[in-house]
């Protein structure tokens, strides 16, 4: 057990704030005890002095992308883009083909100590290696268990490279899913035929989960789907049964009409917003209007920093959604229903983060929305619990050698850098 003494604690669903010492239980579905001073009969393994400092849950992301981790920094791609279809084929589609075992455990391993670093004990990935499909997600879960971050993760089935690589994908995911929690993935609508959708869907509905797919990022999704199936992207996936599970997960969701959102609203599908990769490719923005109440954020790959996220639907969505800053927080938080709903495991109340918060004016539960969107940052980060265990402290990953590891990242980004290039 830890213990962390002189606690401000913020109920992260109600915002209740209360001054209070924490008992922290280990393992994966660890509790919390309250108490005003330190019991005698019990023994702990650490003691956190956190006076002044903020303790509320740990984050969780929506939709992250492991398999982008060593994009960072590399050269212009051989063709520039000039639409969102040619950015996948010239940047990503030409990435993921060149990832190998030890490329992809770099990058799970980076992912996973970014996350921790800025507070993100839990998430959700969508992961593509082409070349490199068979024992991928084992070869990231053990990177993540390594960090102390957990994770349901799954791999993007598409027919894009061939339906051999489809057999495989699903094959991986399969036998992933025999001893594990986990998704079925899917790339998207344009990339997945009928045949491979319905497989995909039968095989979620066999290990009862759920799809995680990209839906209509960009208009060239809806236009793909009109010309191959004559019905819109949320129509063909309802047609497919991929909306009955409360597991499945939709990213982005950009180009939908009123009545797909209707559909999915009436649906028992969640829904991934990912503003900053939107920004960053250019198509369009996100609006939840009319969807449900069933959306969480995500990074999309960006990063591995779930405040920045909130921060830039908050900033960005203004023209679009005018979001309050509570509502952005409570989208922000809308995560950790999706996981408890589902019963997934990792995302106990043994997950906190402790802020070092120095703020300049007074907070408290009516006003910590406002400092949630313009105040606090992954800089006042100080230390992390996930699963009970304290995996950051003082800013620094406990559970391995981040340097070791950043060498051997940067070796793998050269060796990727290169072999795109030719």
């Amino acid at each position: 057990m830890i213990y962390l003494k002189n606690c401000t604690y913020i109920n992260s669903d109600t915002l209740e704030f209360a001054i209070t010492d924490i008992a922290v239980e280990e393992g994966l579905e660890g509790n919390i005890h309250f108490y005003n001073t330190k019991p005698d009969r019990i023994s702990f393994t650490a003691e956190i002095d956190c006076k002044g400092k903020l303790v509320t849950h740990a984050f969780a992301n929506g939709h992250h992308h492991v398999y982008s981790a060593l994009a960072r920094g590399m050269g212009a791609p051989k063709k520039n883009p000039v639409n969102f279809l040619e950015v996948l084929q010239y940047i990503w589609w030409t990435l993921d083909k060149c990832l190998d075992k030890d490329m992809i455990k770099a990058s799970a391993l980076v992912t996973a100590i970014a996350c921790a670093k800025n507070g993100v004990s839990f998430v959700i990935d969508h992961h593509a290696s082409p070349m490199a499909i068979n024992d991928s997600l084992q070869i990231i879960a053990d990177a993540f268990d390594k960090v102390g971050v957990s994770h349901l993760l799954c791999y993007e089935i598409t027919d894009r490279d061939g339906l051999d690589k489809t057999e495989i994908a699903l094959e991986e995911t399969k036998l992933y899913l025999k001893t594990n929690q986990a998704l079925v993935g899917l790339h998207a609508g344009f990339t997945v035929s009928d045949d491979t959708l319905q497989k995909a869907v039968n095989l979620a509905n066999n290990y009862n989960t759920g799809i995680h797919i990209h839906v209509a990022e960009d208009a060239y999704d809806q236009e793909n789907s009109m010309a191959n199936y004559r019905i819109r992207v949320i129509e063909r996936l309802q047609s497919h049964a991929a909306l009955e599970s409360g597991k499945t997960i939709l990213g982005h969701c950009l180009y939908l009409n009123d009545s797909e959102k209707a559909i999915i609203a009436n649906s028992n599908a969640w829904v991934v917003q990912n503003m900053e990769s939107n920004l960053n490719n250019r198509v369009g923005y996100f609006n939840g209007c009319d969807i449900g109440n069933r959306i969480m954020l995500g990074t999309d790959g960006m990063h591995s920093d779930m405040l920045q996220s909130a921060r830039s639907v908050f900033l960005s969505g203004k023209d679009h959604e005018a979001l309050s800053p509570l509502a952005v927080y409570q989208r922000f938080r809308k995560v950790h229903d999706y996981i408890k709903i589902n019963k997934f495991k990792g995302d106990a109340t043994n997950n906190l983060v402790i802020l070092d918060y120095d703020s300049p004016t007074d907070i408290n539960s009516r006003n910590f929305a406002g400092h949630f969107v313009y105040g606090i940052t992954s800089k006042h980060v100080r230390h992390v619990i996930s699963n009970g265990k304290l995996i950051v402290k003082d800013g620094i990953v406990t559970t391995v050698n981040e340097a070791e590891i950043l060498e051997f990242s940067r070796e793998m980004s050269k060796k990727l850098w290169a072999k795109m290039q030719r």
